[in-house]
């Protein structure tokens, strides 16, 4: 679950980053770029914490903030 979620996490993140890059080039429009950068924004904030998240130290329970 962690590599799919790892693959998941970078093929959004491209999703981001390279219709920008198309867009400099001037092979896609603005609105191609809009939808495809939203839809990875929002994949890569689903797909990121899942891999990225920390283990909680054993005493955390204990500890209230």
């Amino acid at each position: 679950m962690n590599h799919i979620a790892k693959l998941v996490s970078l093929i959004t993140l491209g999703l981001v980053i390279g219709p920008c890059l198309l867009h400099l080039t001037g092979t896609i429009g603005l609105d191609t770029v809009k939808v495809a950068a939203l839809g990875g924004t929002v994949g890569w904030f689903i797909a990121t914490p899942i891999w990225m998240g920390r283990k909680l130290p054993v005493d955390a329970s204990e500890v209230e903030i």
